[in-house]
């Protein structure tokens, strides 16, 4: 199905560009949100006759987008999550929790601004980007972390779970002789 896009969409096109997309794509997610009009003779009358105004208004969204990325750019969010031991969330991290931490922090984003490939399912630090516009996009440090101490661990460049697991190793030893008979008590608690 061709369409005639009203803004820029990424991987697809710019303003103005007619391009072909699968039916479902266009009928799902590009018209209902009034991001193109389908190819039609009428439509590109009708959006030559507009053009003016579209590309004023999204000049002006991306001025709006590009004051707002400079309060966000380069800023770090601590979420603290319940975790195992080997550093795995029970749960994960998802758009709509990195937009909540954000708002909170005095940002201006929703949840669809927030670019997640994949959810977070781990403890770390990650960089998450937010496209505030279709033409601007900044990047966020999230530090995932079990408590507000291993947060500030990870931020330095600590790995808490390598960690962890290099106290428990270094932790044990058992004072026994190793060459003594199996079922027979250390000489200090048979004398006790």
């Amino acid at each position: 199905m061709d369409v005639i896009l009203l803004e820029r969409v990424e991987k697809l096109g710019n303003i103005g560009d007619v391009v072909n997309v699968k039916p479902g794509y266009a009928r799902n997610f590009l018209l209902p949100r009034a991001k193109a009009l389908r190819a039609s003779e009428a439509n590109k009358k009708r959006f030559e006759a507009s053009r003016a105004q579209i590309e004023a208004d999204n000049a002006a969204r991306r001025e709006t987008a590009v004051r707002d990325s400079r309060s966000i750019d380069g800023r770090s969010v601590v979420l603290i999550r319940q975790a195992s031991n080997a550093g795995a969330l029970y749960g994960s991290v998802a758009p709509r929790d990195l937009a909540e931490a954000l708002v909170a922090d005095g940002a201006k984003v929703t949840k669809n601004q927030i670019v997640l490939d994949k959810p977070i399912k781990a403890l770390g630090v990650y960089e998450v980007r937010v496209a505030l516009h279709p033409e601007v996009s900044v990047t966020v440090k999230v530090n995932v972390a079990r408590s507000p101490e291993e947060a500030e661990l990870q931020a330095k460049g600590v790995d808490v779970t390598a960690d962890l697991f290099e106290r428990e190793e270094a932790g044990f030893t058992e004072a026994f002789d190793p060459g003594a008979e199996p079922g027979t008590l250390p000489t200090e608690e048979a004398a006790a």
